[in-house]
């Protein structure tokens, strides 16, 4: 290959150039951002960054010395794909020809359906967005965070140290319960309650009220919460719309193998617009977690420059939290899993780590604190991915 183009400039577009480069590509490298920042991390966006304890300089993904030789194109989306020809077209008016492309275009906040935008209304994706939200942080207001998923959550928790009222529903009848489960759900519930956050599960969300500035969140039972902010953190849907007539779009994400590979020859896809196939769950998921973007982009990577001969196995999935100074970590896949035991530590302190099996077989292990012996499992499922796919 001589020309790559890389599409997406986050972490999964960069971690995947890197990648790259690392893996002897030397010709030319194109990376199209849709953004006009360069790389950041996102991690922080709802919790430091968000706090306004850490700056822009610290939350960037390159070194100051770092050097990809890639042409990078900011403030530049891609509009269509023509996959016979690997040619893309630009919104700058350009096109590119490329003989491989990486698709690693993210996701977009999901909104509550019919809702006007709303001074005071707020989603959580980009630096923009943080800052805009950080603005309405004053303490004092009413933060109505709609949403108990990992955004939702950790939004929250960053509000109440900025000293202000919060409340947050949650359609589901735990926060975290897609993820972790409802068992562990309802332990970080009563983080939440103890920290003095005004919880509501098992409630949807029909519409933002409000003038030119919202003033409340209308329940689905007839109620309304009164808001000075409100946070919709409700998830996301890939970027892949501009895919359409391509074959690669669908409403799940862009349909990879285990190893990033597309339908379309020397096209791979990373990050949150992918959908790999997952062995251990029998079909394809999209993980929208910082670890992944980072370690799939070597996989992809390694994919494409060898044309779908070299195969590069990763870890089982995993992400962590922090929340109200606690740092929670899961490893493995949940689904299936028919016992929940806690092997160490108590709930009741949030201070403690558990364990999911299938069968008596580990298949995920939770952590709260106990940061040593939640690695020592992670390792162990991690051997155990790898000896299970050389069987």
């Amino acid at each position: 290959m001589k020309t790559i183009a890389v599409v997406g400039g986050s972490l999964a577009g960069l971690s995947t150039a890197r990648a790259l480069r690392h893996q002897g590509f030397d010709g030319r490298l194109f990376i199209i951002s849709g953004e006009r920042h360069r790389p950041y991390d996102r991690p922080p966006l709802s919790k430091t960054y968000l706090a306004g304890t850490v700056t822009d300089a610290e939350i960037a993904l390159e070194a100051a010395d770092e050097d990809l030789d890639a042409d990078w194109r900011f403030g530049v989306t891609a509009l269509a794909l023509d996959p016979s020809g690997r040619r893309l077209d630009l919104s700058d008016g350009s096109a590119l020809v490329a003989d491989g492309v990486v698709l690693a275009t993210g996701a977009s906040p999901r909104s509550v359906p019919g809702t006007p935008r709303l001074a005071g209304a707020h989603v959580l994706r980009s630096v923009d967005d943080s800052r805009s939200l950080r603005e309405d942080l004053r303490p004092g207001a009413r933060l109505v965070v709609v949403g108990a998923g990992f955004i939702g959550a950790e939004v929250a928790s960053t509000a109440r140290g900025l000293g202000l009222e919060v409340v947050v529903v949650e359609a589901a009848s735990h926060p975290l319960s897609g993820p972790i489960g409802a068992e562990m759900g309802s332990v970080v519930a009563s983080l939440h309650t103890r920290h003095g956050v005004e919880l509501t599960c098992g409630m949807g969300v029909v519409g933002l009220i409000g003038g030119d500035r919202v003033t409340g969140v209308a329940l689905a039972d007839g109620r309304v919460v009164d808001a000075d902010v409100v946070l919709v953190g409700i998830g996301v849907r890939p970027n892949t719309e501009w895919l359409r007539g391509s074959g690669l779009a669908a409403a799940e994400g862009v349909i990879c193998d285990a190893y990033g590979a597309t339908p379309v020859a020397n096209v791979v896809a990373v990050g949150d617009c992918a959908a790999w196939y997952e062995p251990a769950l029998g079909r394809h998921v999209r993980f929208e977690h910082w670890t992944a973007a980072r370690e799939r982009g070597a996989i992809a990577a390694a994919t494409l420059l060898s044309g779908g001969t070299e195969f590069r196995s990763g870890r089982p999935p995993y992400f962590w939290s922090d929340q109200y100074g606690l740092t929670i970590q899961i490893a493995g896949h949940i689904a299936g899993a028919d016992s929940i035991v806690v092997e160490e530590g108590s709930t009741a302190d949030c201070d403690f780590l558990a364990v999911y099996r299938r069968r008596a077989d580990p298949v995920a292990v939770l952590a709260m604190g106990r940061g040593k012996s939640f690695m020592h499992w992670r390792r162990q499922l991690a051997t155990a991915a790898v000896s299970a796919r050389q069987e």
